[in-house]
């Protein structure tokens, strides 16, 4: 997993400016390998669809990925009978390399990719990209799962794509739906932060940078869709099902560790351009304060189930102290990740002897509470003590958030602008892809990923 990169961060959704005469508003990826067959039909149903329905100027480019079929030529003799199609020639294999190489370097402010085969169903085309256009979301996949989406495709497929997206919702707590549908778009400078972040290069590209975006705050929008499966596909289920699991394993393995920055990426409060003039609001706050809200539930119902358990072994007071300690120790863990954004070790051991203070200040507070309700009542009822602990657990909750706030997970400064990752050599890439001048952010190139010789896609 890469973590030497400086992505800085994510920019303020904002909807896109009038693109110039003849800059493309959409470029439209499809990566091949050996699809000498179909290449020609898909360029030219799509090229038709974007004509006839798409209000904004377009670009298709066809990125083979080191085809040894009739394929580079069919792109070539496209891209000189229309003038929307470029073709894109890697010497490496894999899908995920062939979409970072194009979408680092192409001018167009939305990207997207479809599948050779054209399973779905175009229509969905339009409003796959149209929030990213109004700049209401920064990505938009293509959901086969959706309660209102229509799919033809057989049991053995079925089965294996609803396992998969289980395994990213059980081991990645991923929210979005569908992972592998081929139908899927991104802001382009929403790209140009997270490409660098990405480390596959094959089948696994998509998910991952889905989990990234989802884990950086990323707003991604879905598309119920038509789709019909390819009988005729030609990607091995098998390994390529291997290679997720391993992706899957790799990526929970540096988001457990902390070892991705996404802290960088996560958007402040203010994102929203409506927001900008506001003053004396503190920053993050709204978010934190849902976090911890959401993050003290929990812990009250872990503290009494605790309680409850060490009452049958002792008296309220050492019972109310063992089940405080515990439920401190995992309520600053979550509050340090979930409610203030801190990621990995670095910390770790002052944050919880800081948190231990506050647990101090909290078990002071109930433990005053249980001791004054002892001496106005001989022998309190259990619901009595569970409703008296609750009072002076939510006392001692907006005590804890000013503590946590103020002096264990205090504010960072912000981080100074990220440096520019240097420009590619000219010629390098073909002319559309040479062009970086924006009327709203300067993007940064995206490095290709080193060659995997594993990847055999």
């Amino acid at each position: 997993m890469r973590t030497d990169s400086s992505p800085g961060s994510l920019p303020a959704r904002e909807h896109l400016p009038a693109a110039g005469a003849g800059t493309p508003a959409l470029d439209v990826v499809i990566p091949v390998y050996n699809e000498e067959k179909d290449l020609r039909p898909c360029v030219l149903r799509l090229h038709d669809h974007l004509t006839r329905t798409f209000p904004y100027a377009f670009r298709i480019t066809v990125a083979d990925n080191a085809s040894t079929d009739a394929t580079p030529h069919v792109a070539a003799r496209l891209a000189a009978e229309l003038a929307e199609v470029t073709a894109f020639r890697l010497e490496q294999k894999g899908r995920g390399r062939a979409l970072r190489t194009v979408w680092s370097a192409s001018d167009a402010p939305v990207l997207a990719y479809m599948d050779v085969d054209l399973s779905t169903d175009l229509n969905a085309l339009l409003p796959l990209v149209a929030p990213l256009i109004s700049g209401h979301s920064d990505l938009a996949i293509g959901s086969r799962l959706a309660r209102s989406s229509r799919v033809v495709r057989g049991a053995k497929r079925e089965f294996i794509s609803r396992s998969y997206n289980l395994i990213l919702r059980g081991s990645l707590q991923a929210r979005f739906s569908d992972a592998q549908c081929g139908f899927k778009a991104i802001r382009r400078d929403v790209a140009q932060v997270l490409l660098p972040l990405v480390e596959d290069t094959g089948w696994f590209f998509d998910t991952e940078m889905l989990v990234l975006a989802e884990r950086a705050g990323c707003r991604i929008h879905e598309v119920p869709v038509d789709w019909v499966d390819d009988p005729d596909s030609t990607v091995h289920i098998v390994k390529t099902a291997t290679e997720d699991l391993k992706g899957v394993w790799r990526v929970g393995k540096a988001l457990a560790t902390g070892s991705l920055p996404l802290d960088r990426l996560a958007r402040p409060f203010g994102d929203d351009p409506r927001d900008r003039d506001l003053t004396d609001v503190p920053q993050g706050l709204a978010r934190q304060l849902v976090g911890f809200c959401a993050v003290g539930v929990l812990s009250t119902l872990f503290y009494l189930l605790l309680y409850s358990g060490f009452r049958h072994f002792g008296g309220s007071q050492l019972a109310n102290a063992l089940a405080l300690l515990v439920s401190a120790v995992a309520n600053t863990a979550a509050n340090r990740r979930l409610t203030f954004g801190v990621r990995g070790r670095g910390g770790a051991v002052r944050h919880q002897a800081q948190g231990l203070v506050v647990f101090g200040i909290g078990l002071a507070l109930t433990a005053g509470s249980l001791a004054a309700l002892n001496a106005a009542t001989a022998d309190p009822g259990h619901s009595t003590e569970l409703a008296v602990l609750i009072a002076a657990n939510l006392a001692a909750t907006v005590l804890r958030f000013l503590l946590f706030r103020a002096w264990v997970f205090p504010d960072a400064p912000p981080a100074g602008d990220a440096p520019l990752i240097a420009d590619p050599p000219d010629g390098a890439l073909p002319e559309p892809y040479r062009s970086w001048s924006d009327a709203t952010v300067r993007l940064q190139p995206v490095p290709h990923a080193d060659t995997d010789p594993r990847d055999g896609r």
